[in-house]
């Protein structure tokens, strides 16, 4: 009489991906949840472009309309010019606290706990980058509604350039997100970390954002022209508002995919070597 033996099949084992995935899937989660429980600096960050936003349209308005052709009657031409900047300005000022998060991570030893638990390594900052992403996106979608309600509107864009515009906006968040890790996990605290950031608000202001380059000084303009935001700024009006986009679409992809890759080098040598 023969038997049969029942086997019982191997438990499958999880591939490294998918533990990674996993890890970072957690860790996005406590860093979504730190900024829901801690809203201020999120807040705090959004006011500047919201207020440079309001102060330039209802202040400022009618000289600036006047200064690009619109008329000093009619604000509805500096609206169109000035939101897409004050877009692309809110994520800079949103990754901020980006930096901060992760050089309070870094100097309060949470990370060093990390370091001794079984988890995927690089999922502690891909959490920090993912969750950065999404607020950038969350901030970007208020201000337009603030940009939509004061008058800016976009009548002209077909859906394949909305497409666009919104990729742009990630790719880029994702740039400047992975330079504000970099950034917080070389400042010893997050006073430093905030301060060490500021650029990301500072390059706006000498950007596009709020005049043309042709009206700056002739010895200046190479330098606005031609920084991370400028570039960006145009493609984005030009896909929004149908203005001519000519060089500025590649150099804001240029400028993003090597921003990106430079804070994720940057960001991935400075966590793997730090000791604390």
């Amino acid at each position: 009489m023969s038997t049969t033996l029942a086997t019982t099949p191997a438990p499958v084992r999880p591939t490294r991906i998918s533990l990674a995935v996993r890890d970072s899937t957690t860790m996005l989660r406590r860093n979504l949840l730190h900024a829901r429980r801690y809203p201020s600096l999120t807040l705090n960050l959004l006011l500047t472009p919201v207020m440079l936003l309001l102060l330039f349209v209802y202040i400022f308005g009618d000289a600036m309309s006047a200064g690009i052709g619109g008329g000093g009657a009619d604000r509805s031409a500096y609206i169109a010019y000035l939101v897409p900047g004050i877009v692309l300005m809110t994520i800079g000022s949103t990754t901020i606290g980006t930096a901060v998060s992760v050089s309070t991570d870094m100097s309060e030893g949470i990370i060093a706990r990390f370091r001794t638990m079984a988890i995927h390594r690089g999922s502690v900052l891909i959490g920090h980058v993912i969750g950065s992403v999404l607020q950038c996106v969350a901030s970007v979608v208020l201000v337009g509604a603030v940009g939509m309600a004061i008058g800016f509107r976009s009548t002209n864009a077909t859906a394949l350039e909305w497409l666009a515009a919104f990729a742009l906006l990630v790719l880029f968040a994702l740039a400047m997100t992975w330079i504000a890790v970099g950034m917080g996990l070389v400042s010893p605290n997050a006073e430093a970390a905030s301060n060490n950031a500021l650029p990301l608000i500072f390059l706006p202001l000498i950007s596009s954002t709020f005049v043309p380059v042709d009206a700056m000084p002739g010895w200046f303009q190479p330098i606005a022209e031609y920084q991370p935001f400028t570039p960006a700024i145009e493609t984005l009006r030009g896909l929004l508002l149908g203005t001519e986009i000519g060089h500025n679409g590649w150099l804001a992809v240029t400028w993003c995919l090597g921003l990106a890759a430079l804070g994720y080098f940057w960001s991935k040598s400075v966590f793997n070597r730090d000791p604390r």
